[in-house]
């Protein structure tokens, strides 16, 4: 089976009978055959989901042909909807600061093919990660951000972004505010992790804070970024239950395991279009 064969089309519409039957006969009449597919209807929105991943001999070829032939039944359908080749790698950037966890964990599941995309760049407003993102051949590029040049160092990252035609951008603990004109022009292409303490233990040291409050959960949160901070979409989460004999530094070393795989999980499932956003939460397929 060519990967270059392969199909993912994400669907989501107002609920009625007959979508899942109309779109498999198109795709049965395009001469595809279905691989897996998931549903999931809101009964109380009245809205209908679907992910569908098919098999079509020369789809890279056909791609946009089956495009065009499937619009006027999503638009009769009033359907959002995409159909991607699974061959596609998506052209990623990663933003990062002093801690490199979260760095880490992407490089080393992009080394062992784990991670399928395309690593363009590394942008950090600290100089430390260098040496270990170009000894692995991908470029690095070190701008400080300060109140004073924040617009200016925005335009050279929006200008580094579009000469490497970034699709997907990953903030591996970058701990810098994204302006307004960023998070428009990646609508739904930046995904961001955090602490699950928000909004309890906001501010400087969160794990310190949790530690003083005696909490019996940590987690982490992988999430959409938005202009509103740290309210978009989640993708993933998950905790970790802790007790009294866990010292602040001990906590942290468990968010920091727990920050890296929820943010690789969310980072894999947004590659293999398995997440559709509606409004300001996500369905999440399963691959």
């Amino acid at each position: 089976m060519k990967q270059t064969d392969i199909g993912r089309m994400r669907i989501s519409c107002p609920d009625q009978p007959g979508i899942v039957a109309k779109v498999s006969r198109f795709l049965y009449e395009e001469g595809a055959n279905i691989i897996h597919s998931d549903q999931h209807t809101e009964i109380e929105k009245k809205r209908f989901f679907m992910r569908v991943e098919f098999q079509l001999p020369s789809l890279a070829q056909r791609l946009d042909q089956v495009r065009s032939k499937f619009e006027p039944l999503a638009t009769e359908q009033q359907m959002d909807w995409q159909i991607a080749l699974a061959a596609h790698r998506q052209r990623l950037a990663i933003f990062v600061s002093r801690e490199d966890h979260c760095l880490r964990e992407l490089l080393w599941r992009w080394q062992i093919g784990e991670l399928d995309a395309d690593i363009r760049m590394v942008v950090s407003n600290h100089p430390i990660w260098q040496e270990t993102v170009e000894q692995l051949g991908i470029p690095y590029y070190h701008l400080p951000v300060n109140k004073e040049n924040r617009d200016q160092v925005t335009e050279q990252h929006l200008q580094l972004l579009a000469e490497n035609q970034i699709e997907t951008v990953v903030l591996a603990r970058y701990m810098q505010i994204l302006p307004p004109a960023f998070v428009q022009a990646y609508q739904q292409q930046i995904i961001n992790i955090h602490h699950s303490f928000l909004p309890a233990f906001i501010g400087a040291n969160p794990y310190h804070q949790a530690y003083d409050r005696g909490v019996k959960l940590i987690g982490a949160t992988a999430h959409y970024v938005t202009e509103e901070l740290d309210q978009g979409p989640i993708i993933e989460q998950d905790v970790y239950r802790v007790n009294h004999r866990h010292d602040a530094e001990e906590l942290k070393r468990l968010g920091r395991d727990l920050e890296r795989i929820v943010l690789a999980r969310a980072v894999q499932w947004h590659l293999s279009d398995q997440v559709i956003v509606e409004g300001n939460k996500t369905i999440v397929f399963p691959g």
